[in-house]
């Protein structure tokens, strides 16, 4: 999780700083005795990661460590397609061998203008770049295997059709998944890997996500298939991978770690990469991750182990030498390059973007209401957020009416809520801000469940006690929960109220949850016990209607959720 408080500052500021990054690179594996030039082959891998549909710069850019002070963190602007594409051009240039590669998350919970035609406009811009494999990540299943299949082979939307300015003909790059299995044939549903030569030198990439996948996403869209172990699915690989004369190997992964240190650094990492790579077969060479939205360059087990932060705000530089007779790898280095705002706007992709945005600009920019000051997605110590708050009203006023549900209660999980609404010079939000807050259109479907169920269902926020999912509530629901209890027992159940009154565990409430959790997304299986769905509108549309019923909203109080230890 990234601090809750930063400080800001122009890009003046730090200019000198980041182009002379640009020229520097933070060691990966340690320097090995080189062989002379002819005995060896230079191969470049440029890598992104959770790139997540962002074609213009996200809001905020990357937070980076003060070069003036260590001890304070500032943002840095960065990030977009445009300038991007020029950084990829970049960094290749005077490489005779290099190749393109992502990590997972390129598509879903994007802004507008990608989301709002099922991110092809993403899949395109890529394309154009040069990527040339990728693989899946959870988001990719966002809206189900078929539409992953779709945005690798092309075609129109089978509900929407076709909406862009131009035929959507597919990704131009390989997506992989090793390790998603199609139970009904145990075959995976993409290929596992690619192979590339680089001056009559092989190189294997083995593409994959991560094992928790259906707790991420909607489990209908991922019906029928099984998301095997990450090291044992690579390291049953490799033996088929050197019997094809492979024996330099990359990992593109979509999981990640949490480190302490700088955007280019490695100290002190922690999370679920570290167990991983410490189980891979030493064949593997290059791990280059994603999902945990940070950046690191990293030395784990003796191999390089990188990840380029979130929203394209940064370009992976590796930097490896192969030898001509192992054919294997012998020393490798990375840099995480900020995609710098004063970099020259690619023709391409600026022409690309404006051919969406003539189609999706007018609904965009229609006016959705205003804000006193900006409604921040962060949570305090208890979970609870500023934003959680007024998503979870609109909700709930979205299918409090008997002809629409009759709900009492609105709960939403955090991630669905992927952008703040800031404030602008004027206040006024527009309907593209009210999208990126909530990308995923989900429908609001409300049931009914027993108090027992509810506190069933929060207790279910601790399933993963590394990562919580606390879940958002409306108004005039308030609970509190014991940070010092066990698992399964954190509700304090006589401080869950409704209106002021303790919740009955044997007395059935209406409850208005998205699709999303309805089908026990996010491991909530206890809403999946729910009667009498009603299903209601579109989760942004129902704030975009708060936000015209109710603005200029301003900040809550965020007391609905408190914490006991």
């Amino acid at each position: 999780m990234t601090p809750t408080h930063h400080r800001f500052a122009s890009f003046d500021r730090f200019a000198s700083f980041a182009a002379a990054l640009l020229l520097t690179g933070a060691a990966g594996c340690g320097a090995m005795a080189q062989p002379a030039a002819q005995d060896s082959v230079d191969l470049r891998i440029l890598a992104i990661n959770d790139f997540h549909g962002n074609l213009l710069p996200p809001p905020g850019g990357i937070a980076i460590h003060d070069p003036a002070n260590p001890e304070k963190l500032v943002q840095v602007p960065a990030g977009g397609a445009e300038q991007m594409a020029t950084l990829v051009k970049q960094l290749r240039d005077g490489h005779a061998n290099s190749i393109f590669v992502a990590a997972g998350d390129l598509i879903g919970a994007s802004p507008f203008l990608s989301a709002m035609f099922h991110d092809e406009p993403t899949i395109e811009s890529l394309s154009m770049m040069g990527l040339a494999i990728a693989s899946v990540g959870n988001h990719e299943f966002d809206e189900g295997r078929a539409e992953l299949l779709r945005m690798q082979n092309g075609g129109c939307h089978p509900v929407d059709g076709c909406q862009g300015p131009h035929p959507f003909l597919g990704a131009k790059f390989q997506y992989l998944a090793a390790s998603t299995i199609d139970v009904a044939t145990d075959k995976p549903i993409l290929p596992a890997y690619a192979i590339r030569e680089f001056s009559g030198i092989p190189v294997g990439f083995i593409g994959l996500t991560l094992r928790g996948t259906p707790n991420l996403v909607s489990p209908p869209g991922v019906a029928g298939l099984e998301f095997r172990d990450e090291a044992e699915t690579v390291n049953r690989l490799v033996p088929e991978l050197k019997a094809k004369g492979v024996e330099a190997i990359v990992v593109l992964i979509h999981e990640g770690g949490f480190p302490t240190g700088d955007y280019n650094a490695c100290p002190g990492i922690s999370g679920p990469i570290v167990d991983i790579v410490g189980r891979l077969d030493h064949a593997v060479d290059v791990v280059i991750t994603g999902h945990t939205h940070r950046a690191y360059n990293c030395k784990i087990d003796g191999r390089l182990v990188t990840s380029g932060d979130k929203y394209g705000t940064l370009v992976t530089a590796i930097d490896l030498k192969l030898d001509r007779n192992s054919r294997d790898v012998i020393s490798a280095q990375a840099d995480n390059v900020i995609v710098r705002q004063d970099l020259a706007k690619d023709p391409a992709q600026s022409q690309l973007i404006a051919d969406y945005d003539r189609v999706a600009g007018p609904l965009a920019a229609r006016p959705a209401g205003a804000v006193t000051a900006a409604l921040s997605r962060l949570p305090n110590t208890a979970g609870e957020s500023v934003l959680g708050d007024v998503v979870a009203d609109a909700q709930l006023d979205a299918t409090r009416a008997q002809d629409r549900g009759g709900a009492v209660i609105a709960f939403t999980n955090p991630g669905g809520i992927r952008m703040e609404i800031a404030l602008k010079d004027d206040g006024n939000v527009s309907y593209g801000d009210v999208f990126a807050s909530q990308p995923f259109r989900n429908q609001l479907v409300t049931l009914t469940l027993s108090g027992a169920q509810i506190k069933q269902a929060l207790e279910q926020q601790w399933q993963d006690p590394a990562r919580p999912r606390i879940l958002q509530v409306s108004r005039d629901f308030s609970y509190a929960w014991d940070g010092a209890a066990e698992p399964g027992n954190r509700i304090a159940a006589r401080e869950m109220r409704l209106g002021g009154e303790p919740i009955d565990p044997a007395k059935s409430y209406r409850v208005t949850i998205n699709a999303f959790l309805a089908v026990g997304g996010d491991g909530f299986t206890a809403f999946k016990s729910g009667t009498e769905p009603r299903i209601g509108v579109y989760d942004v549309d129902a704030l975009d209607a708060y936000f015209r019923a109710h603005s200029p909203l301003a900040p809550t109080a965020a007391d609905r959720i408190r914490r006991l230890n």
